[in-house]
């Protein structure tokens, strides 16, 4: 007998879950990345980051995969694998005695978090459509925000208690739970009959559709760019908090702080969307935190790179208020005009749009000089393309592919 459909509340519930394997595998870890470095003698302290950007690149290589297999064996089945690969990466990663072994294992990591990622908003996108879609998307999101909150205070009482490889224990049990909950639970929502055969030649022909779609590529774009602006934040924010400010083991605090500013605006998005629309929120997000990032740039040129701490903090709050009004909206306007190729569109759109944060966080992050200035120059140069790249899109005729 199938499954009855899951009842709203659990349904967001089990995909935040599911979408919170990336917050987590990547927040978690920031409190540990000196730690890493420490007991692994890395040389150079911004080796470290790589921690966290490989972890997104891997999730470029196993997004390209995990689409056309949605749509080939189902949804469920391609989140299964993927956590499956996903736990073989944390076992690589846990038991390294390098940082090279590490970041093979966060690698490996990522392409597994590909699989719920990807094949969790193809799911969305066979259930939902349009504004309710993002309405959806912005009450997972809300919740999925939570663990970039708490994920750093897990990490830091790990350290506290045990040593960086403990925390890899975190990414094992909450893979384990969503894998169990999602099996017992969630129904298929890909039929049979509705299912793309796995075969290069018709994924090929697909692919080249979305890719030529200036819609779905615009939006993928302004995707990258938010996303990418907000991992330069997360690979330097430790530095930042610890050789700017001295914060020490506040950190966490001040990190869960900033990112309530997401968890809020996107609970608020979920109910404005539906009166307002995905467009013009999305241009007022963007331009008010253009308008922020251009605030803090012209504060720290007067403290020659380092802000007082309570202007640095106000500012940052607002400039990832507006981000929580944008990534909802963002993922849903190139997810609408997908139809039947939800699945490999998904792909295409997170792995296009994980690269360009990758290339835009690890650039940026590189020119890393204990000030602020390559945060808030990456900000508005990220925005302001992104905006350009939403107006345009909104001129588009481009239908349903």
């Amino acid at each position: 007998m199938p499954k009855k459909p899951l009842r709203t509340a659990e349904f967001v519930a089990l995909f935040s879950l599911v979408t919170a394997l990336t917050a987590l595998s990547i927040d978690a870890m920031l409190p540990a990345l000196r730690a890493v470095g420490d007991a692994l003698a890395v040389a150079d302290a911004r080796d470290t980051q790589l921690i966290v950007t490989l972890f997104i690149l891997g999730m470029v290589f196993g997004e390209i995969f995990f689409g056309p297999l949605s749509d080939a064996y189902g949804r469920k089945r391609a989140i299964l694998i993927g956590l499956l690969i996903y736990g073989l990466g944390t076992v690589i990663a846990m038991l390294a005695d390098s940082l090279e072994q590490v970041l093979i294992g966060r690698i490996i990591q990522g392409i597994g978090a590909a699989g719920p990622k990807i094949a969790s908003r193809a799911l969305i996108r066979d259930l939902y459509e349009g504004r309710a879609m993002a309405r959806i998307m912005s009450f997972i999101f809300m919740i999925f925000i939570l663990v970039p909150m708490l994920a750093p205070a897990l990490g830091q009482a790990v350290l506290l208690v045990a040593d960086w490889r403990a925390v890899f224990i975190l990414f094992l049990v909450l893979a384990a739970i969503v894998a169990l909950w999602l099996s017992l639970r969630q129904p298929e929502t890909l039929p049979p009959e509705r299912r793309i055969r796995f075969s290069l030649g018709p994924i090929l022909s697909n692919a080249a559709l979305i890719f030529r779609h200036a819609k779905v590529m615009a939006y993928t774009f302004a995707a990258g760019l938010m996303f990418g602006a907000l991992l330069l934040y997360l690979s330097t924010s430790q530095a930042m908090f610890l050789d700017l400010y001295g914060v020490g083991e506040l950190f966490v605090l001040y990190f869960a702080i900033l990112a309530s500013g997401l968890g809020l605006t996107s609970y608020l998005n979920s109910q404005l969307v539906m009166r307002y629309g995905m467009h013009r929120l999305s241009v007022i997000s963007l331009v008010s935190m253009v308008a922020c990032a251009s605030a803090l740039l012209l504060v720290a040129i007067q403290y020659d790179g380092v802000p007082p701490f309570p202007a640095f903090m106000a500012l940052c709050f607002l400039m990832f208020s507006f981000i929580g009004l944008l990534f909802g909206n963002v993922n849903a306007m190139a997810m609408e005009s997908l139809g039947r190729v939800a699945g490999l569109g998904a792909s295409i759109i997170a792995s296009v749009s994980s690269l360009v944060a990758v290339i835009l966080g690890v650039a940026v992050g590189r020119f890393y000089d204990q000030t602020v200035f390559p945060l808030t120059l990456g900000f508005i140069f990220a925005g302001l393309v992104a905006l350009a790249l939403i107006l345009a899109a909104k001129r588009s005729n481009a239908g349903e592919i």
